[in-house]
Parts: C-alpha cells; sequence; structure tokens
C-alpha cells in the first residue's frame, strides 16, 4: 500500500493532464495558421525540422534521422512525407548504398514556404499575448522534464514485472 493522499489522484493535481490540455489547446490555437499554409501540425513539426536541416544540413538528413527528432516512428512519417512529397515541399530519394536509407530535401518551394510561415507566426505570437519570456522559461522546463521522464523511461525495467 501508498501512502500517497487520494487528492493525488485528482485531475487538476495531474502533470500528464496540464500537459495534455495545453498541447491541445497550442494545437488549436496553431490551427488556422496551419490551415492558411495547407499543414497539418504533425507536418508543420517535420518542415521546422527540414528548414533547420536547410540551413544546417545533418550528415544523415534520413527518414530515420527524422524521426529520432521528431520522436516519431517510421509508420507515422511514410504518409505525413508522401503527402509533403505530393505538395512538392519535400523530396525522398533511396540512398543508392543502402535501399532501406530514405534521404530528405527541401524543394525550393518547401524552403520558400519557411517565409509565409514566419510571417503566419509573428502574426500568432502578437495575437496571442503570451508572454515571450515565460513561454522560454517554459519551454527550458519542458526541456528538462522531458530529458528526464526520457532517461527515466529508457531505463525502466521491460517485460510483465516492469509494466
Amino acid at each position: 500500500m501508498t501512502d500517497l493522499p487520494a487528492v493525488s489522484l485528482a485531475l487538476d493535481n495531474q502533470l500528464c493532464f496540464k500537459l495534455y490540455a495545453a498541447s491541445r489547446a497550442v494545437t488549436r490555437a496553431y490551427k488556422p495558421m496551419l490551415d492558411q499554409l495547407g499543414l497539418t501540425y504533425p507536418q508543420y513539426l517535420a518542415m521546422l525540422v527540414l528548414w533547420e536541416w536547410h540551413d544546417a544540413p545533418p550528415a544523415q538528413p534520413t527518414v530515420k534521422a527524422l524521426g529520432e527528432r521528431l520522436m516519431l516512428d517510421s509508420g507515422t512519417l511514410t504518409p505525413l512525407l508522401k503527402r509533403l512529397e505530393q505538395l512538392a515541399w519535400v523530396r525522398r530519394r533511396r540512398s543508392a548504398q543502402d535501399e532501406r536509407e530514405v534521404h530528405l530535401s527541401l524543394s525550393d518551394t518547401g524552403a520558400q514556404l519557411r517565409d509565409r510561415t514566419l510571417a503566419l507566426k509573428a502574426r500568432l505570437l502578437c495575437d496571442s499575448g503570451v508572454d515571450l519570456n515565460q513561454a522560454d522559461a517554459l519551454r527550458d522546463g519542458l526541456d528538462q522534464l522531458l530529458a528526464q521522464v526520457t532517461a527515466l523511461s529508457s531505463s525502466a525495467p521491460t517485460g510483465p514485472a516492469g509494466r
């Protein structure tokens, strides 16, 4: 038996719920901007990474590397990237050395989409009334939380006893 009080199970006391609700609210706030760009939120996240890579390419700009950066599996990324390729914003090419490896790059129109996004994002931030210093501090705190939880989950035992 545990010594935790029952109030610790109240919904409003759950960090996981606050993170979930905040994530949904932010995604909803981004929706009008993303609709103007023709992107879903996951596609937007992929484009953010691809814009970073456009300026400073990694050694291996692959689907696998994108998945690691976004913490998404290839089953989620493949249809997303296929759609971005249909929109002529992204190019996918199989590696000549290893066919299992798919390299990614932005098309010229995909690179130009960043300029439209910057203008819309600036307006979104201005309209939101969010204090940018508070947002930066929150992001830094979430980076720490993510690192701690990721380290904890990667060291957790697996199998029936660890579930």
